[in-house]
Order: structure tokens, then sequence, then C-alpha cells
């Protein structure tokens, strides 16, 4: 990146700007998002490892569409390892439907339909073949008790993954888009976005006809068995070795070493930990506003740097201690430092737009993390509520917060806890709405990639390193970046 003037205080993403340049890239399909830090990622976004915003189906989710989730750390271990199973198991292109019986109850359905963005459940009998979907118009005017075999008002098509994967020339790419244009034209022809998948007479998962075409332009994030990765963070302290060898032995692709505070000596204790069980898997480690910071986490074995203290939506380290730095420098410097000592960085925290995915990606990041934006989605673990006024959301809250530590903390005596109470920070509670229009993940995905693929094509970028290298910025005041948003309504 290089700046049209070059910058003589700190940044952070509102002050910045990028302008056009001379481009070659004739379509934004062209442009190849992967991500270049050992993951795999094929799209370079991380969902943070919150409680409020990562679970097994975000983890699933992120994964199918090519992204990182990272699990957090205070996931009792149990925990960690039936939901990595349960990941693995998903399929690479299929959803994971909410399923009931045909004796289950319609106020069953209707507790389970917010946990998916389509807002169907499949009814399966005892064999596990498909008898029909219900949805939220079938069970208006129902009696809440009533079986859901008395409320089925319609029958989708149901498809055949023979018929999905397999034909002539089996397992070419042309044959999995050919699979996928006639799931999407059966859907069309039946008049339906939502249909039930077939295996061997059971259901397999399903398919909407956003999934088919979504997967004709993402690549799942797949291990070297072809099972979905996932990621999880370890705190710094008790047994970081005995926690992060419970998390390889689980199937966890990427150790996140998670603290506040990352450059202090717990942590480079933490990593010689880790490093000394030879993972075999990339290791984060965060977070770090500086670039001696990041060259001393890489130097102890950090293959990737965690950069941020403060943007994030329910940060409060920067109004309680006067600590941090705005994001846009630090992810600048920090990035420049590591490819030197040939680590990489993920931004992480303050992005609230896709032009500041976009940025910090120019300034250097291998991947951004997003926490409280995909925290409103119905991916996030929360339960789907309601306000007064009918609309739906979740709740959201920091890391540092009374809520958070109080999880952290439990297995500690009163004493304990109700001391370090005294010291917590960030917000235990906030409501982050679901936009009607974009209500899953998969949807923040599509706006967040869809802006980043423009960014690059505007500076002539194929891939991620380009648009590192042909990024050309510029500062902008307040009324600068005012006057690049929309008008929601006449002036």
């Amino acid at each position: 990146m290089r700046f049209l003037s070059e910058p003589t205080t700190d940044l952070t993403y509102s002050d910045i700007f990028l302008v056009p340049s001379r481009s070659d890239v004739t379509s934004r399909l062209d442009v190849d998002l992967a991500a270049d830090d050992g993951t795999g990622s094929t799209i370079p976004l991380v969902a943070s490892n919150m409680t409020a915003v990562t679970g097994k189906r975000m983890a699933e989710t992120m994964a199918r569409r090519g992204g990182l989730a990272v699990l957090p750390q205070d996931v009792p271990l149990p925990v960690i390892r039936d939901v990595t199973a349960w990941i693995k198991a998903r399929h690479r292109v299929l959803e994971t439907p909410v399923t009931l019986s045909p004796a289950d109850t319609v106020i069953d359905a209707l507790h389970l339909m917010g946990k998916r963005p389509h807002g169907a459940v499949v009814v399966v009998d005892d064999a596990g073949a498909v008898t029909g979907v219900v949805r939220a118009a079938d069970c208006d005017g129902q009696d809440r008790f009533a079986s859901l075999a008395s409320v089925i008002r319609h029958q989708p098509p149901v498809l055949d993954m023979e018929e999905l994967e397999a034909g002539p020339g089996a397992g070419s790419a042309e044959t999995s888009l050919r699979g996928l244009r006639r799931a999407f034209e059966a859907m069309d022809a039946a008049g339906t976005d939502f249909a039930p998948v077939h295996e061997d007479g059971a259901l397999a998962g399903v398919l909407t006809r956003k999934g088919a075409l979504r997967s004709t332009l993402y690549r799942p994030l797949l291990d070297d068995a072809g099972a979905l990765k996932v990621a999880a963070a370890v705190g710094i302290n008790g047994d970081v070795a005995g926690r992060a060898a419970e998390l390889l032995a689980a199937g966890v692709n990427v150790l996140v070493l998670d603290t506040a505070h990352g450059h202090q000596q717990k942590m480079f204790d933490a990593l010689a930990a880790v490093k000394g069980l030879n993972p075999g898997v990339p290791v984060v480690a965060g977070n770090v506003v500086t670039a001696e910071a990041t060259r001393e986490l890489i130097s102890a074995g950090a293959d990737i740097v965690k950069v941020g203290v403060g943007p994030g939506a329910m940060c409060t380290t920067r109004m309680m201690t006067a600590v941090g730095r705005p994001q846009f420098s630090a992810v600048l410097e920090c990035s420049a430092a590591a490819r030197a000592a040939g680590g990489r960085v993920w931004a992480d925290g303050g992005v609230r737009h896709p032009r500041d995915v976009a940025l910090a990606l120019a300034a250097g990041a291998s991947q951004v993390m997003i926490g409280s934006w995909f925290a409103g989605t119905h991916e996030s673990p929360g339960d789907l509520q309601v306000d007064a006024g009918g609309r739906q959301f979740k709740e959201s809250f920091g890391m540092a917060s009374a809520r958070a530590v109080q999880n952290r903390n439990q297995r500690e005596g009163a004493f304990e806890k109700d001391r370090k109470a005294l010291f917590e920070e960030g917000i235990s509670t906030s409501r982050m709405y679901l936009d009607p229009s974009r209500p899953g993940v998969e949807d923040l995905l599509d706006v967040v990639t869809a802006g980043l693929r423009s960014s690059m094509s505007y500076a002539g970028a194929a891939d991620l390193a380009a648009f590192r290298e042909r990024a050309v910025a510029g500062i902008q005041s307040a009324a600068g970046y005012e006057e690049g948003r929309p008008v929601p309504q006449s002036w």
C-alpha cells in the first residue's frame, strides 16, 4: 500500500479511503480471496472467539463458505470434542436441517425455526425419510399442541444426492456445477426456495436456492480428510499445554492463544508450551498493536499475530484504561513487521462495513476477525428474541465483561469470583438486531466479499497479495467520510 500523502498521526478505518487504479481485472469474480497464512481459508474472514458469536452452527457455516470460526476458550473440553466431531461430520455443500417427527408439535417447531435463516423444519419418519416441511405460515392459526403431521400443507421437491453429485463424469467440478444448476432449476420450477436432499432414502441435508448459487462461488475450507475445518481458542493461564493437546486430539485445525494483552510473559510461556507439542497446525497469538510485540511473538513461535486492542463494539478498554491504538495504523505497522519476520497478522475488531474489511486487508492483514457484526445472525449461539416493536435480536457481550468472566471463573470459589468481579471490563449485554434483509451469516459473507471483490478490482488486484501492493490510500476528514455514506431518504 502507498499513500497519496504520508500520515502524520495514527488512523482508524473511517480516516482512510482508497483511490481507483488502472485495472486489467475484467470481473469481480476473477479475483482470488484465499488467505496466505497457512490456514487454507478461501475467504479472509474469521468469526471471533466470542461466546455470543461462535458455536457449532457458526463454525459449520463459516467453513462451508471458506472461512474460519474460533470456538471460545471457555467451552469445556467434552463440549469441544463433541462440537468438533459434529462439525467434521457436516456436509461440505448441504446445510444441516432442523428435524422433528410427525408426532412432534407446532410449538416444538416454532421454538426451532429461528435456528436457521430458511425458517423451516423438516419432518422425518423413524427411518429418516422426509414426510414434509413445516414453516411458520403453516403454524398460523393452529393449536400449539397440534401434531406436525396435521399441519403439513405442502411438499417441496425432495432432491436426490446421486443427482446432485453424480452422473456422467462424476467427480468433476463441471458435474458439481451441473448438479447445483439442476437443483436450483428444480426448486425454481416448484416455486420454492428450499428443498430436502435424500441419500439412500434418508435425509442427508437441505439445500436452498441461494445455497446452490453460493456453492458455485465459495470453496469450502477443508482439512486433508475432506472435512470442514475449525479453530479453537486457548487461554494463557492454567495447563495451557494440556488444553492445547486435548484440542489437537479433538481435531482442531488452528489454535488461537488469546488474551487481551498479548505482549506479556505469560503469553511467551504459553507459546513455548504449545510449540513444545509440535502441534502441526497454525498457532495464532494476541492481541497486540505494535511492531515490537509482533516481532517478539513470531520469534517465540506464533505463525499469526492477532492485532487489535480496544476497537471492538463490546470493548470498553480504551475508555477504561486509555490503552489501545487506532486499528488501521496498528494493522499497517504490525503486518509489515510480521511479514518481514515470516509471519502474518489477523486484524481483530473495529469492522462495521465491508469497506473496513477491504482496508484491513489492503493494510496487510491476511484475514479479518469479525465479532459483534456476526452476533446478530441466525447462526450465532444466542437465543432469538423479539423486542416490543417486533424486531428480532440476539444478545451480545464482551469477553472481558462481567457475564463472560463469570462463565470463565465458574469453577472458582465465591470469594475469588467476587474479587475478580471488581476488575471487569466490557459490555455485559447489548442487543444485536438481525437485519431483515440479511439475517444469516451467509448473507453478511455475501455483502462483505462482494465489497472486497469490487475494491480489489478497482485496485487492479487479482489476489490479496496484489491488493496489498497496488492499493493507494488517502486520508480524509470526518466530512469526507460522511460524504461517502448513502442518504436513506431525500434531502
